[in-house]
């Protein structure tokens, strides 16, 4: 079999980056800051999230973490070793340790977050040598769509 090329790679994380977009979509329309996340195995999406913290009354329930238990408890095991999970944000500290703590082994992300991003643009989380795993990271998959979803958001929030 032949190696997938950088352009079938990038076609795929555009595919699931769209799933995400959609959950974060459906987070949004029930008044939750609109972040999805979805977690892929091999050509199976086993799990989508979008935000629930309002909706649950859970300071935990971010996408990534939702998406994150969901998966799990689909495939009978906490370690998702094999998983992708795309998330229409960069991750903050306690989705970047969950993933961490899944040994995800890759997490795609579509937006930095410049308040509380802690995969690129603070703490470094998922690369961290002081941590038992590394998680690769792709960023800025649909970058602008993502970005675009948010700031929608904050901007109809402040009546702006």
């Amino acid at each position: 079999m032949l190696p997938e090329s950088a352009d079938a790679r990038m076609k795929t994380h555009e595919r699931w980056m769209r799933e995400a977009l959609r959950a974060a979509r459906d987070a949004q329309a029930r008044d939750e800051v609109p972040i999805g996340a979805c977690v892929v195995i091999g050509e199976e999406m086993v799990a989508v999230a979008g935000n629930r913290t309002r909706t649950d009354c859970d300071p935990t329930a971010h996408a990534e973490i939702v998406a994150l238990r969901d998966a799990a408890k689909k495939i009978g095991n906490y370690r998702l070793s094999e998983a992708t999970v795309y998330s229409t944000i960069e991750p903050c500290a306690m989705c970047a340790g969950a993933l961490i703590q899944a040994r995800a082994g890759l997490l795609v992300y579509g937006a930095p977050d410049e308040r509380a991003g802690a995969v690129h643009t603070h703490f470094q989380i998922c690369s961290s040598d002081q941590l038992n795993h590394r998680v690769e990271v792709i960023k800025g998959v649909l970058e602008s769509a993502c970005r675009e979803l948010m700031q929608e958001f904050f901007r109809l929030r402040r009546g702006v």
